[in-house]
């Protein structure tokens, strides 16, 4: 009698856990999920404070929200004294380098010095008010500058209608802002995750032999070159343009190359001395703005641009003008400024939260990507219309800012003031400085872009990723910038789909001396229960990719088709278990299989039994009435009830 009761006891026990899978609450409906996720980003912590009454008046509500939007307001009442004069050398030293770069960077964007300037002061203040990152350093990058001279000049011709040009570079850089925006309202940051790692580190490699090759024109004194970025075709317009200037009997002056050579060489010496010794990490900070005045200096005394040394000449000066009434957002380009922008929005995200989470993760604090895509998005709406392009975090300015002991995002606004003064104060006196030095900061700045080591270790741990690896790096090589794109994702996606066809479905086991059923591949000592199949689905979904290929291998199971399941299973099969833990979602064609499963087991007179399918899954069970099919009785939260279930089953049968 009391082992009746115990066993009563038991049963009564596990069919009140089965209901509790049955019983589980519907999951939000889609509009509810995309609702809460915008006010999860406007509004700090979801209804905690901005909708609570109870805790907080409409002040301290309004305070709160504004302090979720404008991380600026939560650290700057602890601001100190001490920490403005780290914030100040380190702005300071992240000036002297940004002042130079935006320079170069802006005649690789193929658009006006200044307008690189430009950049290096709006976004940057913007930033510092929405942005979390307190190390990051925003303005050009090189990257975001090829990719905007390699798309945008497709559609209007930088040489033969530069203000169309700029026009639509500033349009990109407002769609660029509107997507970022909109991937952090909606936390699409997964968007973002479609450029793997491994293809990221490809395409930024590519993206820096091109831009290292596009740097020839300056450092030669080359005036004819190819629109074109594939390495091909500027490797064959630096061999015309030189065959032509011999070959018309022009001597080439080789002054532009021994200029940007000799500064190139300094900067690189400076930055061997900052890394091998911590003192002067200053010092690779200031090359580049040393190396622009002295060249200068040189230019200007020995009159060099009489002898054909190229020099930027005029650069504008002056606070940022509105670029409101040059955006193009009625004309014929603007299904193609927003591709433009959509890529240009990806790349730059990736890059600056990628660069702002290494930092972030040396320093122990957490960075929040989705606040991140909102303020990019921002300050590159913002950027638009103040007449800057496409800015983003610069991995390069960002560890030099780092290293000249930044505290706060402050660094950012010290940055930004010093360029405005020196766009007031001192661009007049950038007319002699040479092209070729422009050159040699950019090229300076590429090595940090390739990395060879992370590129051997993506081929020893994943030979998939490394296909997409150097499939993004021959892309941008050897075609074009879009092409390594594609590229990269078409192989990426066709990992995933590979992953997605083909799940791993494994045989479980009961582990000995323990309760835990697992692979019994992987652990040769987990026993199996004799006629009792026991089998997990190791993939996400069972969608309409994999679904048949899941009901077929399981059904070949059943028929003992397979030698080494008829060693596991010591018998007929009776009774199919499927563990659904690891399964987040089904669609109609994975139900459709199931239920065509669980017609042809029960025609073998075996029983199907679910464990612990998730909320999502076993709503939609609910929904199409296959849990009535199978029955309620065979769904359960543990592996190691439904085993028991069956065996009793098997037990009563008998």
């Amino acid at each position: 009698m009391r082992e009746q009761a115990v066993f009563h006891l038991e049963e009564h026990g596990q069919t009140e856990r089965s209901q509790w899978v049955l019983d589980s609450p519907n999951p939000p409906p889609l509009w509810k999920k995309l609702f809460s996720s915008v006010k999860e980003t406007i509004l700090p912590h979801g209804n905690k404070f901005c909708f609570s009454s109870k805790r907080k008046t409409s002040h301290g509500q309004a305070i709160s929200c504004l302090q979720n939007l404008f991380p600026i307001i939560s650290w700057l009442r602890d601001y100190k004294a001490s920490k403005f004069k780290d914030d100040l050398l380190a702005g300071l030293t992240l000036a002297s380098l940004s002042i130079p770069q935006s320079i170069g960077y802006a005649t690789l964007a193929k658009v006006a010095p200044e307008y690189g300037l430009y950049t290096s002061v709006i976004p940057p203040l913007i930033y510092a008010l929405m942005g979390s990152s307190r190390e990051i350093a925003i303005g050009p990058v090189a990257v975001v500058s090829m990719l905007l001279s390699s798309l945008v000049p497709k559609v209007e011709d930088p040489v033969a209608n530069p203000h169309a040009y700029r026009n639509l570079v500033f349009t990109v850089t407002f769609f660029t802002g509107i997507f970022q925006t909109a991937f952090g309202v909606f936390r699409l940051g997964f968007l973002v995750d479609f450029l793997s790692h491994a293809a990221l580190v490809g395409f930024m490699a590519g993206a820096a032999v091109i831009i290292g090759l596009q740097q020839l024109k300056g450092l030669l004194g080359i005036s004819h070159f190819t629109s074109k970025t594939d390495a091909v075709s500027v490797l064959a317009s630096v061999y015309k343009s030189l065959h032509h200037q011999i070959a018309s009997g022009e001597k080439w002056n080789p002054m532009n190359f021994v200029l940007g050579c000799s500064f190139l060489i300094f900067i690189l010496i400076t930055r061997f001395i900052g890394r091998r010794n911590r003192k002067f990490f200053w010092l690779p900070a200031v090359s580049p703005l040393l190396s622009v005045i002295l060249s200068t200096l040189i230019v200007y005394l020995s009159r060099a641009d009489k002898h054909g040394v190229n020099i930027i000449k005029h650069v504008k000066g002056g606070l940022n003008p509105s670029s409101l009434h040059q955006l193009q957002l009625h004309g014929p380009h603007v299904g193609q400024a927003a591709k433009i922008g959509l890529i240009c929005a990806v790349i730059a995200l990736t890059e600056a939260i990628a660069v702002g989470r290494s930092f972030a993760s040396i320093k122990g604090y957490h960075l929040d990507g989705n606040k991140e895509m909102l303020s990019m998005g921002f300050m590159n709406i913002a950027g638009s219309l103040t007449s800057c392009y496409v800015a983003t975090g610069s991995f390069s300015r960002t560890a030099v800012n780092f290293s000249a002991g930044c505290q706060t995002a402050v660094s950012n606004i010290v940055m930004a003031v010093t360029v405005f003064l020196s766009l007031e104060l001192l661009t007049r006196l950038l007319y002699y400085t040479p092209v070729a030095i422009l050159a040699s900061i950019i090229l300076s700045a590429l090595p940090g872009l390739i990395d060879l080591s992370e590129a051997c270790y993506i081929w020893k741990v994943d030979k998939l990723d490394f296909l997409a690896c150097i499939g993004a790096f021959l892309g941008v090589l050897f075609a074009t910038v879009e092409i390594g794109l594609l590229v990269a994702v078409i192989i990426s996606f066709a990992k995933i789909l590979i992953q997605s066809i083909r799940p791993g479905i494994e045989v479980l086991g009961r582990v000995p001396r323990t309760e835990a059923f697992c692979d019994v591949t992987q652990y040769p000592m987990a026993i199996s229960t004799p006629g009792i199949i026991v089998i997990r689905i190791s993939s996400g979904s069972l969608c309409f990719a994999n679904a048949n290929f899941v009901r077929e291998r399981i059904l070949k199971w059943v028929s003992q088709d397979e030698d080494d399941l008829k060693e596991t299973t010591k018998g007929r099969v009776q009774a199919v278990i499927l563990d659904m833990t690891n399964l987040m979602n089904v669609d109609t064609s994975g139900i459709l299989a199931l239920e065509e499963l669980h017609k042809r087991l029960l025609s073998r007179g075996v029983e199907l039994a679910m464990v612990n399918p998730r909320w999502l899954v076993i709503h939609k069970l609910k929904l199409a009435h296959f849990v009535d099919k199978i029955g309620k009785e065979w769904v359960f939260l543990t592996v190691g009830e439904a085993v028991d279930a069956c065996l009793a089953a098997k037990i009563a049968r008998a």
